[in-house]
């Protein structure tokens, strides 16, 4: 049974989602919020297999969201879903961890299908747009200069970031305990002149900045 939370502000389509996505009993619906900071706090303690979140919320943003929530427990995945398709909102996506990143005019049964591939591990952003993002930072081709002033280690720890990994997991794949890494990020942010790893998205406009007006 694929367990699923639904963040969305409106009743109408939360209802709708929820027929959609238990009509063949492999899916089942543990919860529901149309509120963003209300979401973040129950999801955790649901413990879903896969999160729902709308991109835009009256008090907040699913992309937020999906970070706060895989900071906690980062089995959890996300499904950003938006009526909206641009370049920053999914360099954010990426950057907050999520699997997937789904327009709102998507097919009914696409939709139950983008939840059982997220649940099952795949993941669901287009790869070469991931890519893109990620070799920006890598290999620094036209990077904006903050970018210039990282040392090499702080540069793999953003890439991490970007892959949408927990400083857990970027403790565990650089051998270096979760502590150095909290301070390796803390030292990057300040670098790059952001206050938390959530605003690492204001990013998205240089490093994406060929792909826009290409």
């Amino acid at each position: 049974m694929i367990r699923v939370f639904l963040l969305d502000d409106h009743e109408v389509v939360r209802r709708g989602l929820v027929d959609l996505l238990q009509t063949d009993g492999d899916i089942e619906v543990v919860g529901e919020s149309g509120l963003a900071q209300e979401a973040a706090r129950r999801i955790p303690a649901f413990r879903p297999d896969v999160m729902i979140l709308d991109a835009r919320l009256p008090d907040g943003n699913g992309i937020d969201v999906c970070r706060d929530v895989r900071a906690i427990d980062s089995t959890i995945k996300g499904l950003i879903l938006t009526s909206y398709e641009d370049d920053e909102a999914l360099f954010a996506a990426i950057m907050a961890g999520a699997s997937g990143y789904v327009l709102k005019q998507i097919h009914g049964t696409d939709l139950v299908d983008a939840v059982r591939r997220v649940a099952a591990g795949q993941s669901l952003l287009d790869p070469a747009v991931t890519q893109r993002v990620l070799e920006r930072i890598r290999n620094g081709v036209e990077q904006p200069r903050e970018l210039a002033g990282l040392t090499d280690q702080e540069r793999k720890i953003l890439e991490f970031i970007a892959e949408g990994l927990t400083n857990r997991e970027i403790a565990g794949r650089m051998f270096l305990a979760e502590k150095t890494v909290k301070n390796y990020v803390s030292s990057l942010l300040a670098k790059l002149g952001l206050e938390r790893r959530t605003q690492a998205a204001v990013l998205a406009t240089r490093l994406l900045g060929e792909h826009q007006h290409g």
